[in-house]
C-alpha cells in the first residue's frame, strides 16, 4: 500500500522539530523526522514517536462530561458552554472578579489555539487571580529581561552553533531538547562545539549533557549565584569590560560590579564546593574564548536566588563582550515577534496576591499561592477554577494540598483531553479536538530558536464535526461568559488569519501564503545582533544595575551568614528525554523499558544512613513526605538527591490507564510553597532541604 507523507513540527517539546507523518489510506501509521526540515534535518526524540500513541489513546476524551456525582456525563457543546459560562458568570456576581481563578499548565504554550485565544478571555474575566506552569519554570529569564532589556521577551539566546565557549549552569538539554534555547538536535550540535571548543556544565548531577561535555563541575544546590559572582571579581581582575560594541548603551554597569566585590572568592568555594583554581580557571577560558555563552536554565531559575543567578549570567555576557554578539547570546528576531507594539513587556507589582501578599508579575500572581488563595476564606477567595491544559496537582507545590483545596471549590471548569489528578476534580471537562486538525505558528519557541527559522503548520486531517478546536472552545467560553455576565466580547478570527497577521506585524517580509507553501519550514539564516535596536527601558540602554537586583545582592550577603544545615541533603529534580512532565505518561512508547522513578542518592549518603542500594526509603520536607526507591549513583554530588517531576499517578478518580501503571512518587508531595525565588516568586523546587531515612 502506498504511503503518505504530510509534514508538520512536533508540538509536544520545546525542540519543534520537523516530523514526517505517514499515512496509509487515510490512516496515520508511522512517524519520522523530517529530513528536508532546515532546522531539525531529521531529528526525532522518543516523544515525537509518541504522537501516535496520544492520537489512538482510548482514555482520551473527544466530548463534554460534566460531573454527576461521582460519576460523569457526556453532553452537547453549547449545553457544555452555556453551564460554564452562567457558573463562572454567578460566581462573580455573588463573591467579585477575584472569586474566578485560573491555571495555565506547560502544554498552553505549545499551541497556538491556546496562547493566542486566551488573552481575550482573561481579558473579560478581569480577575486577578491568574496562575501558571511559568513560575515553577523561567519567570527569573524574564524577570531579568524586563529589567535589564525592557521587555521579558528580548531573552538572549546561546548562539551553540557559532560559539567556541560555553558555560552552562542547571541545564540538561538531551533530556530536556532544549526549553529556552530551542536547538532540535542538541546532541550533534554539542558534538559539532566540543570538537571545536569547549562546553563545561556546572550541575549537582552528572547529567547526560555533562557526560558529553568537555568538562563536568559539580556545585551546591542554590550555590550558582556565588560561583557567578567569583567568576565575575575573576574577571575584574583580568581586565576592564570589554564595552566597545554597545554604542554607550550601558547604564550602571559598576554600580552592579560594586555590589559584588564584597564577595570572597574563599567563602564562595566553601559554599558553593567548587575550589578557587577551579573557579579562576573557569573565568579566566571564558574570558580568553574567541567567542562564548554563559546560559543557565531550570535548574538556576527554580531555586531561592533564580533571579539574582540570571542577572549574573547577564552580565557575564555582557562584561566579556558576548552579549548580543555572533558566537555569544543573542535574541532570535522573529518572524512573528513577542516583542514591541501592543506586547506585554512584563510589568512587576501592579498587585499582589490576597493571603501573602506575593507580587504580580506579567500578568499572575505565583502559583505556590494557589492553594492557600483557594483554602483562606474571606473576602476574594477563590471559589471557582478554570484550568487549561494543566496538572498542578503534580506540578505546583505542596500537591497534596492543593488536591484536597480543589474538592472545596463551588464551580471547576477544566479544558483537558484527559481526566488526571486535576481534572478528576472538575464539574465539567472540555476536550479540544487533536491540535493536527488546525492551522498553527509556534510562537513561543520559533523566538527562543538558536536559528531565524519559520514554519506554518497546516491540519493533516480535517476536525470531525461534534469537535472543538481549542481555538473554538475559548472563543466560545468568553462569549457565554460575557452573554451571562452582561459584558462585551470580542472572539478571534480562525488560527489562519491571526498567523498571517502576526506576520504582516514582524520584520521578516513573509507573508502568510509564502511560508505555508513550504511545507518544511524556512531558515531565515543565523542569530544576528538586533539587541540594542529593540531596548524597551525607559532610558533606551541596558540597566546593569536595577535596585530589584541589587536587593537580592543584599539578601544573598545577609544569608551567607547563617549557619549552613548539617543533617539534611538537598533535592533537586531532573527531566527524563521520555518524559514531558506529567502529561505523557499514559504514553506506551514513553513509559516502557526501565523504571525512571527512583532517587539517586550517592553511595557515601545512602551508607552514612545505614541504607542499601534498590531499598524503598522514606523522604521528607518541612511539608510532606513520600516513599520511594533509592538508587546509590556516583553521578550524584555527596550531600544531594535527585527525583523526577511528574510521577504520582495513582489516585482515585483518575482515567489514565497506562499512566495509573506507571509507579513513583510525585515529587511536589514535598515541595514547599514558602520556599521562593526572592524577586520573582518563582518557586524554589531545586535545592529543597530534605531528610531521607528506612522505611518503617
Amino acid at each position: 500500500m502506498t504511503r503518505e507523507s504530510r509534514f508538520r513540527a512536533c508540538p509536544l517539546c520545546e525542540a519543534i522539530c520537523g516530523l514526517d507523518f505517514q499515512f496509509e489510506a487515510q490512516r496515520l501509521v508511522a512517524i519520522r523526522g523530517d529530513d528536508a526540515d532546515p532546522f531539525s534535518q531529521g531529528h526525532i526524540c522518543p516523544k515525537g514517536n509518541a504522537i501516535l500513541d496520544l492520537e489512538t489513546d482510548t482514555d482520551r476524551l473527544k466530548h463534554p462530561l460534566r460531573r454527576r456525582g461521582n460519576e460523569w456525563e457526556e453532553i452537547g457543546w453549547d449545553e457544555a458552554f452555556a453551564l460554564a459560562g452562567e457558573r463562572l458568570a454567578a460566581v462573580q456576581l455573588k463573591h467579585g472578579a477575584s472569586a474566578v481563578g485560573v491555571y495555565l499548565g506547560n502544554p498552553n504554550v505549545h499551541h497556538l489555539g491556546h496562547i493566542a485565544y486566551l488573552p481575550p478571555l482573561l481579558r473579560a474575566l478581569k480577575t486577578p487571580n491568574v496562575f501558571s506552569a511559568s513560575s515553577v519554570d523561567q519567570w527569573p529569564h524574564q524577570l531579568v529581561c524586563a529589567q535589564m532589556y525592557g521587555h521579558q521577551f528580548l531573552l538572549p539566546i546561546p548562539d551553540v552553533d557559532r560559539t567556541d565557549y560555553f558555560l552552562m549552569l542547571g541545564a540538561n538539554p538531551l533530556a530536556s531538547m532544549g526549553s529556552l534555547m530551542t536547538a532540535p538536535g542538541i546532541a550533534r550540535r554539542l558534538k559539532a562545539l566540543t570538537a571545536r571548543g569547549k562546553l563545561v556544565v556546572v550541575d549537582p548531577r552528572r547529567t547526560e549533557t555533562a557526560d558529553v561535555a568537555s568538562e563536568h563541575v559539580f556545585i551546591r544546590p542554590g550555590t550558582d549565584a556565588l560561583f557567578l559572582i567569583g567568576v565575575i571579581n575573576v574577571l575584574k581582575r583580568q581586565r576592564p569590560p570589554r564595552l566597545q560594541g554597545y554604542a554607550g548603551k550601558v547604564r550602571d554597569l559598576d554600580v552592579a560590579l560594586a555590589a559584588l566585590s564584597a564577595f570572597d572568592v574563599e567563602m564562595i568555594a566553601v559554599h558553593t564546593g567548587i575550589a578557587v583554581a577551579t573557579i579562576e580557571r573557569i573565568a579566566c577560558e571564558l574570558d580568553a574564548a574567541p567567542r562564548a555563552a554563559v546560559y543557565g536554565r531550570m535548574g538556576v531559575s527554580t531555586q531561592t536566588f533564580g533571579t539574582l543567578t540570571q542577572w549574573l549570567i547577564q552580565l557575564i555576557n555582557l562584561y566579556t563582550g558576548n552579549l548580543d554578539r555572533e558566537g555569544g547570546v543573542l535574541p532570535n528576531d522573529a518572524a512573528i515577534p513577542l516583542t514591541g507594539e501592543g506586547t506585554a513587556p512584563g510589568a512587576r507589582g501592579r498587585w499582589k496576591s490576597r493571603v501573602r501578599g506575593l507580587q504580580e508579575f506579567a500578568g499572575e500572581l505565583p502559583v505556590a499561592a494557589l492553594v492557600e488563595e483557594i483554602a483562606t476564606p474571606g473576602s476574594g477567595q477563590i471559589r471557582a477554577l478554570l484550568t487549561s491544559a494543566g496538572n498542578p496537582v503534580l506540578s505546583t507545590p505542596d500537591g497534596r494540598a492543593l488536591e484536597a483545596a480543589l474538592g472545596t471549590l463551588d464551580f471547576m471548569v477544566s479544558v483537558d483531553v484527559y481526566i488526571n489528578e486535576t481534572t478528576r476534580h472538575a464539574d465539567l471537562i472540555l476536550p479540544p479536538a487533536s491540535p493536527f486538525t488546525q492551522y498553527h505558528y509556534d510562537l513561543i519557541f520559533n523566538s527562543f530558536a538558536v536559528r531565524r527559522v519559520a514554519r506554518v503548520n497546516a491540519p493533516l486531517w480535517p476536525q470531525a464535526g461534534d469537535e472543538r478546536a481549542d481555538w473554538e472552545i475559548f472563543n466560545a467560553l468568553g462569549a457565554a461568559y460575557a452573554q451571562a455576565a452582561g459584558k462585551p466580547f470580542a472572539a478571534l478570527p480562525e488560527p489562519a488569519a491571526v498567523i498571517a497577521a502576526g506576520l504582516k506585524r514582524g520584520g521578516s517580509g513573509l507573508d502568510f501564503d509564502e511560508l505555508a507553501a513550504a511545507p518544511h519550514g524556512l531558515d531565515l539564516g543565523p542569530l544576528r545582533p538586533n539587541l540594542l535596536t529593540r531596548l524597551q527601558t525607559a532610558s533606551g540602554s541596558i540597566e546593569c544595575a536595577p535596585s530589584l537586583l541589587l536587593d537580592e545582592v543584599a539578601r544573598l550577603k545577609a544569608q551567607i551568614r547563617e549557619p549552613m544545615p548539617v543533617d539534611t541533603l538537598r533535592l533537586i529534580g531532573r527531566r527524563e528525554i521520555r518524559s514531558n512532565n506529567s502529561w505523557m505518561h499514559n504514553a506506551a512508547r514513553l513509559v516502557k523499558g526501565k523504571p525512571r522513578h527512583h532517587l539517586l542518592m550517592h553511595p557515601a549518603d545512602l551508607f552514612a544512613r545505614g541504607l542499601e542500594d534498590g531499598t524503598t526509603v522514606r523522604m521528607r520536607s518541612r511539608t510532606g513526605a513520600i516513599s520511594v526507591e533509592a538508587r546509590a549513583s556516583e553521578t550524584m554530588m555527596p550531600g544531594v538527591v535527585c527525583l523526577p517531576h511528574g510521577f504520582g499517578h495513582q489516585r482515585d478518580g483518575v482515567r489514565l490507564t497506562r499512566a495509573a501503571a506507571v509507579v513513583g512518587a510525585s515529587y511536589n508531595d514535598l515541595t514547599d510553597p514558602a520556599a521562593l525565588d526572592g524577586a520573582s516568586g518563582n518557586a524554589a523546587l531545586n535545592g529543597l532541604p530534605v531528610w531521607v531515612e528506612a522505611a518503617s
